[in-house]
């Protein structure tokens, strides 16, 4: 049995009470000896019904939740990590820092939506609201806190996991490149960047994640393959993708520099990569591609297709691949799409699909049936 006691000299009432042959005592932060007896009566139903009780349930204050979460993107080494630590840091620690994980509730999960409503996108340096927030930006912080409160639960730290209502999100987006357009913007690009836009829009890999990392000892020209290691995808699966003529000629093209440099004695194990300015002599050093984006935006503004991103390029691809009649599921595992339901949203029906389709029912029967 339990027992409710408040020691010498002290104001606060605690509780007793054993659980598996162990006594334990803790405080109920309360001067008020009903609530340390409510607190005992909790406890003891706890442990009547097999739930894990120790002191510490329910102490676990969101500092703590946080640094878990870390320790877990970590652990598993998920590249999102740091954008992880910027949510965290930058939205979720000023609004929930210092409270305990328990006493966070579904309202409060609610208040903070209307939190990050209302304070939208600051500017770093003025400070001044210069947007809104996006659905799908909120959703991805309310995320990491339902993570959070998951790890507590399976940690023994809480006993249960609030609600976190999340937003409808309408923002998929549905670009992709017509041949012309595409060819227009390649030739506004930097030519060490082009080949990076060519193989991404026939591959349809992931530019970031799969393109600029890749390196030589995963282009086979013998077997005419590009391959990426298990782990290295983002759904952690190989993959193979075949030569097309277009791909072996980006290919080839890229190895040709890479031997040249390798004959003055410069090893570049990297596919994609551009030459910089190393050194008061300003002799040039290659150096991997990480990101190109400022090139990128100028690109598409020139060629009349402003507000595309690089990520249109898998949405590209994956059109081309069916509609000339690779099987959906030969493409998917050519793109490393795992779903079928995600890989639909990227197969984009154009205006020019549908008129394609007018044309045929337009077309006589017979015609219709030959081809």
């Amino acid at each position: 049995m339990g027992s409710v006691y408040r020691p010498k000299d002290r104001a606060v009432w605690w509780i007793s009470y054993s659980r598996g042959g162990k006594r334990y005592a803790e405080s109920s932060e309360s001067t008020r000896k009903k609530d340390a007896t409510t607190l005992l009566q909790l406890r003891e139903g706890d442990i009547a019904h097999g739930k894990p009780v120790t002191p510490q349930i329910g102490k676990l204050t969101f500092g703590e939740a946080a640094a878990d979460l870390l320790n877990d993107y970590r652990t598993n080494g998920k590249r999102s990590l740091v954008v992880v630590e910027r949510r965290v840091t930058k939205h979720l620690t000023p609004y929930f820092g210092g409270r305990r994980m328990a006493d966070i509730t579904t309202s409060d999960a609610r208040a903070y939506i209307a939190h990050r409503q209302q304070q939208g996108v600051v500017h770093h340096r003025t400070h001044e609201r210069i947007g809104d927030v996006s659905n799908a930006e909120i959703n991805r912080e309310l995320a990491l806190l339902k993570r959070m409160f998951s790890l507590a639960v399976q940690d023994g730290k809480l006993l249960h996991r609030p609600h976190i209502p999340m937003l409808d999100e309408d923002n998929v987006r549905v670009g992709f490149f017509e041949a012309e357009q595409l060819a227009s913007v390649l030739s506004y690009l930097p030519a060490e960047v082009q080949p990076v836009i060519r193989f991404a829009a026939v591959t349809g890999w992931r530019i970031a994640s799969e393109v600029l990392p890749l390196e030589w000892r995963n282009v086979d020209f013998a077997a005419g393959e590009v391959r990426l290691d298990a782990g290295t995808t983002k759904n952690r699966e190989a993959r193979v993708f075949p030569f097309t003529s277009n791909l072996r000629a980006v290919l080839e093209q890229q190895h040709a520099v890479h031997l040249r440099l390798k004959r003055v004695g410069r090893i570049v194990p990297f596919v994609f990569f551009r030459l910089v300015a190393h050194g008061r002599g300003g002799e040039k050093e290659p150096r991997r591609i990480i990101a190109f984006g400022k090139a990128w935006k100028s690109a598409c503004r020139a060629a009349g297709c402003p507000g595309r991103i690089p990520h249109d390029l898998r949405r590209t691809a994956i059109r081309a691949m069916v509609r000339r009649g690779v099987p959906e599921r030969v493409a998917m595992m050519l793109s490393g799409h795992k779903t079928r339901s995600v890989f639909e949203r990227y197969n984009i029906v154009s205006h020019g699909d549908l008129r394609d389709a007018a044309r045929k029912l337009d077309a006589p029967a017979s015609q219709s049936a030959a081809r």
